[in-house]
């Protein structure tokens, strides 16, 4: 189906350039101490991970971008919260509405637009690209501001205070020798200087190894077993895992950058309710994605109706998938056999993922309104009805489940 090409680095080139700029101009310093895996960060490089590792720019003081994104789980995380589901952001009684992301891969992601593109033969106009589940940043430098100012995260009241806490903290030198010695003048140019620090931190090859049992399997480095690879022929089959369709690699190439594993879209897959999130103690709550997206009207194509995006989220990045559960936007399966089981059986065994209503009916795809049903994925291995075989059978799973496990980078847990 959705097919999106190669992104790569150069769209966030520009950003790299004004900062490497920026750093030529600086006035010389003290050279800044580096811990032993910072030896090959450039310094505007290494003050991205300062600010990513700074624990004083949340308020209360406490919750650093690490906290959510933790590098030994595939940067991705809770901050500790006995939620599983969502992160507990910098005040111990808020909580985040989704789970948290990973960001690694994340430079090979367009900015989010509405493309053009070909679906079985036609043209069409589709979401692609962004960051965070709804897509709400545009791309990594525009995603740093939200989680420091998001009062359920790192909850500060401005920019400014921000830029002020940089300011009195430990690495302002670095930032001076990066942007220079007035970096700090304008506190709005400062903040955008910090956020394509961070990016440039982000752009470093520690988010994107590429060096799973996969990746060494396309370099002849490796050899799947035979039940990964099994694994591997269900999830590029259209007409069993029919993974490719959404989570895109491309199969006559060996080059590991072809293989994200997203084509960057938006799907509705329909996952169940997850009681566990606060907001959801509200039943007249839904959580419908894409099409809350702040700024989506100012984006919005005309031939696309709003209406049509409801219950879309972002496909998400299978690398790492085995280190980076719980599963879906909200979170609601524990385990990645859980989750591929769903895609499995939603709808041929949908009593068994679906609460019943008070009528003896299943309520099947329970956290969405019944207006915005329509625009659930119905594509293979959904295209199946109650009572049908499953396009998946329990050792076809386990066969997906292995062969998923070899897109974990070494290091991740």
């Amino acid at each position: 189906m959705r097919r999106f090409a190669k992104s790569n680095r150069l769209l966030f080139a520009g950003v790299v350039l004004c900062a490497a700029v920026g750093a030529l101009a600086a006035e010389a310093v003290t050279p800044v101490p580096r811990a032993g895996d910072e030896k090959a960060l450039t310094d505007v490089q290494l003050l991205g991970k300062r600010i990513f590792e700074d624990a004083n720019l949340s308020e209360p003081r406490g919750m650093s971008c690490m906290s959510c994104h933790a590098p030994e789980h595939a940067f991705q995380g809770n901050n500790g919260s006995h939620i599983a589901a969502v992160p507990v952001g910098s005040r111990p009684d808020q909580f985040g509405a989704r789970k948290a992301p990973t960001i690694m891969y994340k430079t090979y992601n367009p900015a989010f637009s509405f493309y053009k593109d070909m679906d079985q033969g036609k043209e069409v106009v589709e979401p692609k690209g962004g960051l965070f589940w709804d897509g709400r940043a545009i791309d990594l430098v525009d995603q740093v501001a939200s989680p420091l100012l998001n009062p359920l995260e790192m909850n500060n009241p401005s920019r400014d205070a921000v830029v002020d806490k940089v300011k009195s903290g430990d690495y302002a030198d670095l930032v001076k020798a990066v942007y220079g010695q007035d970096a700090f003048a304008d506190p709005k140019a400062a903040m955008d200087a910090l956020s394509k620090a961070v990016f440039a931190y982000e752009a470093t090859e520690r988010f994107a190894p590429f060096s799973s049992k996969f990746d060494d399997t396309l370099r002849g480095k490796a050899k799947l077993t035979p039940l990964e690879a099994r694994g591997l022929a269900l999830f590029t089959d259209p007409k069993a895992g029919n993974c490719t369709a959404c989570h895109a690699g491309k199969p006559d190439s060996k080059d590991p950058t072809d293989w994200i594993f997203t084509d960057f879209t938006y799907v509705a897959p329909g996952a169940p309710r997850n009681p566990a999130i606060p907001a959801n103690a509200d039943a007249t709550h839904f959580d419908l994605g894409l099409c809350q997206r702040p700024g989506l009207a100012e984006a919005l194509p005309k031939e696309t109706a709003r209406e049509s995006l409801c219950g879309k989220f972002k496909v998400p990045t299978l690398r790492n998938v085995a280190v980076a559960g719980p599963y879906f936007h909200n979170g609601v399966f524990k385990t990645l056999r859980e989750a591929v089981a769903f895609y499995a059986t939603r709808d041929t065994d949908p009593g068994h993922w679906y609460p019943k209503l008070a009528g003896g009916e299943i309520d099947k795809f329970d956290d969405m309104p019944s207006l915005d049903k329509a625009n659930i994925d119905r594509e293979a291995p959904y295209d199946r009805k109650p009572g049908q075989r499953p396009r998946l059978s329990d050792a076809d799973i386990d066969a997906l489940v292995a062969f998923l496990a070899t897109l974990t980078d070494k290091g991740m847990r």
